[in-house]
């Protein structure tokens, strides 16, 4: 098989040749080329020391990346390409980075030190392929599996484990028995991992076709990373909507929900507060009042320990927080407060928080729940083909408006302005500035 490589990809390797070097392309691009993807992402592996690739490369832009790690990246009709030696690694005192980094010319020893054989391919347009670890056939059966000892792939970089995870729910490949086996051994290796590098991966396999399933077999890992999620395990719902624990639930509500990682958060930790909140009644069915609240107190404190964003954080917890509203329940004002307070997108994707918590729970009653989204829909729809009022910003005067009426900036500006904003919401008045203006000398 022929790899089509980027004409800027194959002049530096035509390059590198000419020099006397051997060099190929590497890692996740020969995997995806071989899967009949289209990269767009390409690395080079070379014999070259870095300072013979800066010379090899001295009619073009070069950035020094690293030259300690061998890594030089190469600028060709505006392609970065990033270009490292061959290189052997040493010693992994804190479980992610190489003590130590020696270079080789063989690159048998540079795919060696690789994690997955998938990943381990490296594609020479002079000698064909390198695949020492029988990646290729890996790729064809579907597998993950680490390149040699899965517990010393492991120990070396701990990510590796959750990166492990996102490749099986991303592709859809199962992870080979002796490398799972060795992550439900090694998990506790993550504490040495940062917050940030955790959410990147977990993201990525939350949106993963197959994050069900790796929710399901290594419950053990994301729960060692949120514990706040352990509760759910086991935590019975005895009601007649749901036929799964609070656990078996959050998982089909993943499954059920677009790919998108605010969305897939929230259905993760939508239900996290019910195990605080578990009630029983006098006829034994469970009752979870206000975790919807509970849960959202959940999720911002798991958010803030993974330093996501301030805007990923708050637009997660408000899908968690009202995650539970009834739809066909709530009058076209309600929910002209909701869009202003929300805005219109959330309030939309609520619906599709709200159809995928429904389609994991018993499916006695989809029909009927589904109906009532359609109700609710058919409201919002009716408020955005109207172009509405939501907020004070939609009023047609201002403050500056209420001052030159004799109304001065204080608290009782605020409460007329509100009362305007209740008013037209409730269609009592319309949203025009003089109709605004003489009702606010009235309030006066």
């Amino acid at each position: 098989m022929v790899i089509k490589i980027p004409p800027q990809v194959n002049r530096a390797l035509e390059i590198l040749h000419s020099k006397g070097h051997s060099a190929y392309v590497v890692g996740g691009a020969v995997r995806d080329a071989l899967m009949g993807k289209n990269p767009d992402d390409w690395d080079i592996t070379t014999s070259a020391l870095p300072e013979e690739t800066l010379d090899a490369f001295a009619d073009y832009r070069t950035i020094e990346t690293g030259l300690k790690h061998g890594t030089v990246t190469v600028i060709i009709d505006g392609e970065s390409l990033e270009t490292t030696t061959y290189r052997i690694e040493k010693g992994y005192s804190d479980n992610r980075h190489p003590d130590k980094v020696e270079f080789t010319d063989r690159i048998e020893d540079d795919l060696s030190r690789r994690d997955f054989t998938v990943n381990a391919i490296a594609y020479s347009t002079v000698s064909g392929f390198a695949d020492p670890f029988g990646g290729q056939d890996d790729i064809k059966n579907e597998i993950i599996r680490c390149v040699g000892d899965a517990d010393k792939r492991f120990g070396e970089d701990a990510l590796r484990i959750l990166r492990a995870l996102r490749f099986s729910a991303v592709l859809g490949f199962e992870i080979e028995k002796e490398t799972a086996e060795s992550i439900h051994r090694n998990y506790r290796l993550l504490e040495n991992i940062s917050a940030e590098r955790i959410f990147v991966e977990l993201s990525k396999l939350l949106c993963g076709k197959d994050a069900g399933r790796i929710l399901r077999d290594y419950e053990d890992v994301i729960f060692f990373i949120l514990p706040e999620l352990a509760p759910m395990k086991n935590c019975c719902q005895n009601h007649e909507r749901h036929i799964y624990d609070v656990w078996g639930h959050t998982v089909a509500a993943v499954e059920n929900i677009e790919p998108i990682p605010e969305l897939r958060f929230a259905m993760l930790l939508h239900d996290s507060g019910k195990p605080k909140c578990k009630t029983t009644d006098k006829n034994g069915v469970d009752h979870f009042y206000s975790h919807g609240k509970i849960s959202q107190k959940l999720t911002n404190d798991i958010l803030i320990r993974l330093k996501t964003s301030v805007k990923f954080r708050n637009h997660v917890c408000s899908l968690v927080e009202f995650h539970d509203f009834l739809p066909d329940k709530i009058s076209k004002k309600t929910y002209k407060k909701y869009i202003g307070k929300l805005g219109m997108d959330v309030v939309k994707q609520l619906f599709s928080i709200r159809s995928a918590d429904v389609r994991a729970q018993n499916p006695k009653f989809h029909s009927e729940s589904l109906r009532e989204n359609e109700i609710g829909l058919n409201i919002l729809n009716e408020i955005e083909d109207e172009a509405a009022c939501f907020s004070i910003s939609d009023l047609t005067v201002s403050g500056k408006d209420l001052a030159a009426i004799g109304i001065k900036p204080s608290p009782e500006m605020g409460k007329i302005l509100e009362t305007l904003l209740d008013e037209v919401m409730d269609e009592k008045i319309e949203n025009t500035k003089q109709a605004l203006l003489e009702r606010a000398s009235q309030l006066k």
